[in-house]
């Protein structure tokens, strides 16, 4: 399992925002696409996606700028994730609605995912945001 390069970046862009919380009232894509190198057009595109997803609230014009929606501590990796991915699956044969297995009739493993998905998401669930924007020593 591998996140996507967007979910990737928005764990990174939200906890850099995050190291601003309190610092500065709204930060700006620009200033986000400085700090963490990525480019400014796919942070203009992760703020409306993560805008969308209620975890930040944005501005526009003069004093405008984004902030985290809610306190860094009660920001998971599972609802970045979320934001990004859509709902935590493993495999797709768990989503509503999704028929297009050739072993869906016989398969004994199916009635597990549910619980396997759970427990991925609950991983992600317990790291918040405030653990990801502490500075840790690079390597």
């Amino acid at each position: 399992m591998r996140l996507s390069a967007q979910a990737d970046y928005a764990v990174v862009m939200l906890a850099a925002a995050a190291r601003h919380c309190g610092v500065t009232g709204r930060l700006n894509a620009t200033l986000l696409a400085d700090e963490t190198g990525l480019p400014l057009p796919t942070v203009q595109k992760l703020v409306s996606r993560l805008s969308a997803a209620g975890l930040i609230e944005s501005a526009r014009g003069t004093g405008g700028g984004f902030r985290l929606a809610r306190p860094p501590a009660t920001i998971t990796l599972a609802d970045i994730v979320e934001a990004i991915e859509g709902p935590i699956a493993l495999t797709a044969c768990v989503e509503t609605g999704r028929h297009d297995c050739c072993i869906e009739q016989s398969c004994r493993v199916k009635p597990h995912w549910n619980d396997v998905n759970a427990s991925v998401r609950g991983a992600l669930a317990n790291v918040t945001l405030a653990t990801l924007s502490t500075q840790a020593e690079l390597a």
